[in-house]
């Protein structure tokens, strides 16, 4: 029972469910595909809910800055895409059952915004960042930088993104680093992380640009 009262498993444990089910999200048919993403909702949710009291997120500050970095990440993630044959997620496939159309387009911005928000900001930035910087990490101030921490999760965070993402994912992940460093607050690392997704996902709607969308 020890290893579910862990502050490593309750930062780390979200973010390996997701890249779990993401996984296996991939080998599923694409008409099905969508309806896993229930599931990465459902469990992602519930681990980061059960292990709340760990992350210790606080209200975002500096909202001027950590809106302005979430509005650049999406202008680098729409110009700096790389070319690529990968079509992505075409919701218009369930255009003819308006119900059945808004649940999976829902279902996708709940996991784009809110899940993945949580789970990689409390991954990266909560955890890794400081733990690459002490193995006692929660005795890490929120914001200490060092280069091997700084380096290390912006590869990492971009390495998680398809190919094409890479200019976009490494310059990003940096940034993100920034609100950390500069706020110290890991709920303005979630609000610029979300906010950047919630925007791209109103872009690929207008746009039609599925390939972002994997």
């Amino acid at each position: 029972m020890r290893f579910f009262r862990s502050p490593t498993t309750a930062f780390v444990a979200p973010y390996a469910a997701f890249m779990a089910l993401m996984a296996a999200a991939g080998l599923l048919p694409p008409a099905v595909r969508p309806w896993s993403y229930v599931g990465q909702i459902v469990l992602c949710g519930a681990l980061i809910i059960g292990y709340w009291r760990f992350y210790k997120i606080r209200m975002p500050v500096r909202w001027g800055f950590t809106l302005s970095v979430a509005i650049l990440v999406l202008v680098l993630w729409i110009f700096l895409r790389l070319p690529s044959n990968e079509t992505g997620f075409d919701p218009s496939i369930f255009r003819g059952n308006p119900l059945l159309f808004y649940s999976v387009v829902g279902v996708r911005f709940i996991r784009l915004t809110i899940i993945v928000g949580f789970v990689e900001e409390i991954f990266w930035r909560g955890f890794l960042l400081r733990f690459l910087v002490k193995d006692d990490f929660e005795s890490v101030p929120p914001g200490t930088f060092t280069w091997l921490s700084f380096l290390v999760v912006t590869a990492g965070f971009c390495l998680e993104h398809g190919f094409a993402d890479y200019p976009a994912a490494i310059l990003s992940g940096a940034l993100f680093n920034l609100v950390y460093y500069r706020t110290r607050s890991l709920g303005s690392c979630i609000l610029a992380h979300a906010v950047a997704n919630f925007l791209l996902g109103i872009y690929i709607m207008r746009t039609g640009q599925w390939g972002f969308w994997q």
